[in-house]
C-alpha cells in the first residue's frame, strides 16, 4: 500500500538561507573516535556502553550551496546541523557555519573514515577537516579549513561530481569539461585520467569492492571501469530516448551486486537495473512521471528514492515498487538525496533553501499496520455479515 504525505509545516524540515547544492550524513562516531583520547584501558572501555551522545553524534548532517559569485546577499558556506530522529527534528539553525567567500561550494564527497570533506568549487577543489571535541559531552562539532593543499586538483575548472570508494582509499573526481580523474587517497597519486572533450561528466560510482567505477556523461554510453587496470569493461548503451541520470552500485540480499541507473524515458523518469557480471540490462521501470533530479539507495539496499523537479520524493522498495509518495516535499527541485548509514533516515535537500530528514519505517512497523488493516477488513465483514443475517441491511 502506497503511503502519500502532504507537505506541511515540520520541525523535520527547516530552511538555511542559502540554496543547497550539496547534503552528506557526517560519520560522527567515527570522528569521535580519530579524536578520543586514551584514557582507560582495553577492558574497562570494552565494558563501557555506548552512549547517548556517540549516538546523537551519528545524526550530523554537512550541506553546502550559496548564492555564488556577486552580490545577491546570500552567502557561501558549509553548514553543519543536527537531527533528532526522536523528535524527529531538524536543528532550526546551523549548529555550524564556515563561510567559503565569493566561492560556491557546488560538490563535496565526505571521507567515510572520517578524515574530513573535499569541496568542489568554480576552479579548484579544496579540503576541510573536522574540529571535534576531545570530550562528547559538549555535544559540539565544526569544520575548519585545512592546510593540506590538492595540487592536483588546483585550477582544474568546476567539478560536477565527486566520490570516495567505500573504504576511502580512492577518490573520483568528474569535471565540466569532462575530466575523469581517479587518485589513490591520501597520497593522490594518479590512477586514472581520462578526458572527453565533447562531454560533461555527470556522475560517478564506485561498486562496493571498489573494483569497478561507473561513469555517466553527458553523451555516449555509461562507461564502466576497472580502476585498477585503467580499463574499460564495459559500455551500457541507452535505448532509444533514454537520458541517463544517476548511477549507483547496491547489493541484493544474496551478495549480488547491481547496478542502478535512473533514465528519462518517454513517459517519465525510471530506473533500470543491470547484472555486473554480463552487464546486461536485467529489468527497468517507470517511477514518476517528472524529470527525476536526485538518486538514492540504501546501504542494505532494501530501499530507494528518486527526487523530482517538482519536489516531489518517493521511496521505493528493491523490487522498485513504489512504497511512501511525499508530495511537494520541497518548493523547488529536489537537489541531494542520501540515506542515513542505518538506512532509517533520508535527507533531501532543495534550490529553495530547505532540508529535509524523513524517518522510514521498519519492516516491523509497515507489518504491523498491514496486519491491522486485514484485520479491520475482516471485522467490517464479519459486521456486515451479521447485520445482513438479521435483516439490518
Amino acid at each position: 500500500m502506497v503511503k502519500k504525505k502532504n507537505e506541511e509545516p515540520s520541525p523535520c524540515c527547516q530552511k538555511y538561507g542559502v540554496p543547497i547544492y550539496g547534503a552528506s550524513w557526517v560519520p560522527a562516531k567515527t570522528i569521535f573516535k580519530n579524536e578520543k583520547p586514551s584514557i582507560v584501558d582495553d577492558d574497562e572501555q570494552q565494558q563501557q556502553p555506548e552512549t547517548t551522545e556517540l549516538t546523537q553524534l551519528s545524526s550530523w548532517l554537512l550541506f553546502c550551496g550559496g548564492g555564488g559569485e556577486g552580490r545577491s546577499g546570500i552567502p557561501n558556506s558549509l553548514l553543519l546541523s543536527q537531527f533528532d530522529p526522536t523528535s524527529n527534528s531538524l536543528s532550526p539553525n546551523p549548529m555550524s557555519r564556515l563561510g567559503t567567500g565569493a566561492d560556491l561550494p557546488y560538490r563535496m564527497a565526505v571521507h567515510p573514515r572520517g578524515e574530513g570533506v573535499i569541496c568542489s568549487f568554480p576552479k579548484s577543489c579544496r579540503w576541510f577537516e573536522w574540529d571535534a571535541p576531545e570530550n562528547v559531552e559538549t555535544h559540539k562539532l565544526d569544520l575548519k579549513s585545512s592546510e593540506k593543499i590538492l595540487t592536483q586538483l588546483e585550477d582544474v575548472g568546476q567539478q560536477l561530481t565527486m566520490t570516495f570508494n567505500f573504504d576511502g582509499s580512492a577518490l573520483a573526481v568528474g569535471g565540466e569539461d569532462g575530466h575523469l580523474r581517479v587518485f589513490k587517497w591520501p597520497s593522490m597519486e594518479a590512477i586514472l585520467d581520462q578526458i572527453d572533450e565533447k562531454a560533461t561528466v555527470k556522475y560517478l560510482s564506485f561498486s562496493s569492492d571498489g573494483k569497478f567505477l561507473v561513469c555517466l556523461a553527458s553523451r555516449g554510453p555509461c562507461r564502466v571501469w576497472d580502476v585498477s587496470s585503467s580499463k574499460i569493461v564495459a559500455s551500457l548503451p541507452k535505448e532509444s530516448d533514454e537520458v541517463f541520470g544517476f548511477c549507483q552500485f547496491s547489493q541484493t540480499k544474496d551478495n549480488r551486486e547491481i547496478l542502478y541507473i535512473t533514465a528519462m524515458q518517454g513517459k517519465g523518469g525510471g530506473i533500470v537495473v543491470w547484472d555486473t557480471t554480463s552487464w546486461k540490462r536485467i529489468g527497468s521501470k517507470q517511477i514518476v512521471r517528472d524529470p527525476i533530479s536526485a538518486f538514492s539507495v540504501s546501504a542494505d539496499g532494501e530501499l530507494l528514492a528518486v527526487g523530482t523537479i517538482q519536489g516531489d520524493i518517493y521511496i521505493t522498495n528493491s523490487k522498485m515498487r513504489v512504497q511512501t509518495v511525499i508530495k511537494k516535499a520541497h518548493l523547488g527541485l529536489v537537489t541531494v538525496l542520501m540515506f542515513s548509514e542505518d538506512s532509517r533516515s533520508l535527507v533531501s535537500t532543495s534550490l529553495d533553501s530547505s532540508a529535509r530528514v524523513t524517518l522510514i519505517e521498519s519492516k516491523e512497523e509497515q507489518n504491523g499496520m498491514s496486519i491491522w488493516v486485514v484485520l479491520f477488513i475482516v471485522l467490517l465483514a464479519i459486521l456486515a455479515y451479521f447485520l445482513k443475517s438479521r435483516g439490518a441491511i
